[in-house]
């Protein structure tokens, strides 16, 4: 059998809308942060989140630092925060002019619609990313409709 070729499957994945987070912690260099979009609820009893990081990603390298982490429901309105985010650019960089406060040890994006507080779990390899779980501790779900990313682009729902 001939595997998928990785343009095919980006392709028809695009096609599935999918939220769009920053995955947060604070590292030794201070806050890191990354737009990921292959983040869900995993369990209710216990109560557990999982992120998939790029294995390069220096957030994952923060988030194994700090062994806790945020996710950050981005809002709507927030397609700038995604896109920096999801760039190769120093942390420093990333945070500039981006309003935050840490709360249960991670930064706390402003205006995110959902919050998430996590204490790090289990880590597992999956391919080119690696995936985290994390025990819930805090959550705080605003007002808004989250931001979705669908066909390569950032959207709001509406």
């Amino acid at each position: 059998m001939t595997p998928v070729r990785p343009d095919a499957l980006r392709e028809a994945m695009s096609r599935f809308p999918t939220g769009v987070t920053v995955v947060t912690a604070i590292g030794p260099d201070g806050p890191a942060g990354a737009t990921a979009n292959a983040v869900a609820s995993l369990s209710l009893e216990p109560p557990l989140m999982l992120a998939a990081l790029d294995l390069g990603s220096r957030t994952l390298v923060a988030v194994d630092h700090a062994r806790t982490f945020g996710i950050n429901v981005l809002a709507g309105g927030q397609a700038d925060i995604a896109r920096r985010f999801s760039t190769k650019d120093p942390h420093p960089e990333k945070w500039d002019g981006v309003g935050w406060s840490e709360r249960g040890g991670a930064p706390r994006i402003e205006g995110a619609v959902i919050w998430v507080g996590c204490e790090l779990g289990e880590t597992h390899p999956g391919g080119d990313h690696v995936v985290v779980t994390g025990l819930v501790t805090e959550v705080e779900a605003g007002e808004g409709e989250p931001l979705l990313f669908l066909e390569g682009e950032y959207r709001p729902v509406s």
